[in-house]
């Protein structure tokens, strides 16, 4: 008898055996510490309010400089469907100060076209609005130079900002004495 009869005359369907149960699989690749998780996060929200570099809006004041950056801001740049080149860059312009930037406007062009390289903006439209003051960037300290015995292995990389966190740990290894202890041992 391969099944099993039932209450009401019938034949139940034999059981079957489950396979064994599958390991739950692990989340891969290695811990991310926040900072590397946020340029991410940042660059997703900024493409989908229309801004193809969020850099445009970080390193404005370097861009129009910074009289121009103290009454404006970047909303966003529209471009014509399928294109990248040719947009619309949206501005919020405090107050009055909106004449001044449309006389301006030919200037701002050029600027952001310069940052990105190409064409990117064919024109400027203007909303007069609030601009949020930005807090000041504070320049980075000034780093003593590379201990002499680290001999010219700094010397030779370029970028100088991962040059300047390498002169950092080498002068905090250079001060340091001995094995870093993390605690006191008990004897």
């Amino acid at each position: 008898m391969d099944g099993v009869m039932s209450t009401s005359g019938t034949k139940a369907p034999p059981k079957t055996k489950l396979p064994p149960a599958q390991p739950e699989h692990r989340r891969g690749g290695r811990a991310r510490s926040v900072a590397e998780l946020l340029p991410d996060a940042g660059r997703a929200a900024f493409r989908r309010f229309g801004f193809v570099q969020s850099a445009v809006v970080t390193r404005w004041g370097e861009i129009v400089g910074p009289r121009y950056a103290n009454v404006s801001a970047p909303e966003s740049i529209k471009f014509p469907h399928g294109e990248r080149t040719g947009g619309t860059l949206n501005l919020v312009v405090r107050g009055a100060h909106a004449t001044m930037m449309q006389h301006i406007a030919p200037e701002i062009i050029e600027r952001v076209n310069r940052f990105f390289g190409y064409a990117a903006v064919a024109k400027v439209q203007i909303r007069q609005g609030d601009v949020i003051a930005r807090a000041k960037r504070t320049p980075p300290p000034v780093l003593p130079p590379a201990p002499p015995e680290l001999g010219e292995s700094l010397r030779t990389i370029a970028d100088p900002e991962l040059k300047a966190v390498l002169q950092a740990l080498a002068a905090g290894v250079a001060a340091s004495r001995g094995v870093p202890v993390i605690g006191e041992r008990k004897a």
